[in-house]
């Protein structure tokens, strides 16, 4: 029953026919939402590997840049803190706990670099987000490595069994990347609150937006009790400007202070124009969280039509054991017109797949049925 049921998939799914889209609901795009929202050009191969919002910069945003040329001949350092006292009011910081950054790579590496360089130890799970880790091991920082759990979860316990006075920071990703796992919310507030009277704690916020749950707290809420905790956001993800190179962190003023001496790059006057922009832009914001839960539906229903387990996501991209050595199945997916995500030690029979736009979903959710 198994094999032929699997069989009738991939004949539909090579004839056009692939009934798991259909009674979804979902809606073709008029040139009116194409036009606001921006959704990118339909490629070969499509790149579903580096978990990028599919739509976005939205129309808002775009004009808002385009006017910016304006003011292009200026330096960016009075317009970013125009954005940081934006940011502050938003989130109910002080202006001098916000720092702009260029993207929050520069803030994840700058962090990384400030508090652990020359022989500093950085604790962090594995697999996670490695740019923090990868730029601090340059400069001389040790990096002590903590599996994830049998769920694929943070293994809190034991992170917090491993701090030591070599110990600088402790690097949350949450919800985990490439993992996509969520920390259940009183355990992380519990954790982050404890750990950080003994040393600094970063929490990398990028998916925070896409957490379902509205009660979810932001480790935000301890920089404003005044504890040694360091969060960085992205308007790369939800706000669909991850070209633009825009991120932003908060923490309590004296450590903001110590990390900004070291900011290289910040950001431009474009992007920072553009991001005023789209925190306004509250149609593009829910427009896009919406299309994300369109296409992971997508996802899930295919993996489930193929028996292959999977994390449910907290994020833009869905983690599932697909059974086959990535290297090979990413191989095989390029040649059907699909990039993938690339190898996450030690998952290597997990792949990562970012959602894309609808069409895009549909053409790795058919391309992967006819490999099983």
């Amino acid at each position: 029953m198994e094999i032929n049921r699997r069989q009738w998939l991939k004949t539909a799914a090579l004839a056009g026919g692939f009934t798991l889209f259909n009674g979804l609901g979902f809606q073709v795009l008029t040139a009116e939402e194409r036009k606001k929202f921006n959704p990118r050009e339909f490629e070969n191969p499509i790149r579903l590997s580096s978990n990028e919002n599919p739509y976005g910069p939205s129309e808002r945003v775009r004009n808002a840049v385009k006017n910016a040329f304006n003011i292009g001949c200026r330096y960016p350092y009075a317009y970013a803190e125009n954005l940081e006292g934006i940011l502050a009011k938003k989130y109910d910081v002080a202006p001098e706990s916000v720092i702009v950054t260029g993207g929050s790579t520069e803030g994840l590496k700058i962090a990384g670099i400030t508090f652990a360089a020359n022989g500093g130890e950085i604790i962090a799970a594995k697999p996670t987000f490695l740019v923090m880790m990868q730029y601090a091991k340059m400069w001389g920082a040790n990096i002590n490595w903590v599996p994830v759990d049998e769920n694929l979860g943070y293994d809190l316990q034991e992170i917090e069994k491993r701090i030591t006075s070599k110990t600088k920071m402790v690097f949350l990703c949450n919800p985990n990347n490439p993992t996509s796992t969520l920390l259940p919310a009183n355990t992380l507030q519990d954790f982050c609150a404890s750990v950080s009277k003994r040393t600094i704690v970063f929490s990398d916020e990028a998916y925070y937006e896409y957490i379902e749950d509205p009660n979810y707290p932001s480790m935000i809420d301890l920089v404003k009790k005044g504890e040694n905790v360091v969060v960085s956001k992205t308007f790369s993800k939800v706000y669909g400007m991850a070209g633009m190179r825009i991120g932003f962190l908060i923490a309590k003023p004296e450590l903001a202070q110590t990390i900004r001496r070291n900011i290289v790059a910040m950001s431009n006057i474009f992007a920072i124009e553009g991001a005023k922009e789209a925190l306004k832009d509250d149609e593009f914001y829910k427009f896009s969280l919406q299309k994300n839960v369109e296409a992971k539906q997508i996802i899930y229903n295919t993996l489930d039509h193929l028996n292959l387990h999977y994390i449910k996501s907290s994020t833009n991209f869905i983690f599932f054991k697909s059974g086959k050595d990535i290297n090979k199945l990413g191989k095989q997916m390029l040649t059907k017109g699909v990039k993938i995500g690339r190898a996450f030690p030690p998952f290597y029979d997990w792949c990562r797949i970012s959602t894309g736009t609808l069409e895009e979903v549909e053409m790795f959710s058919k391309s992967l049925i006819t490999l099983y």
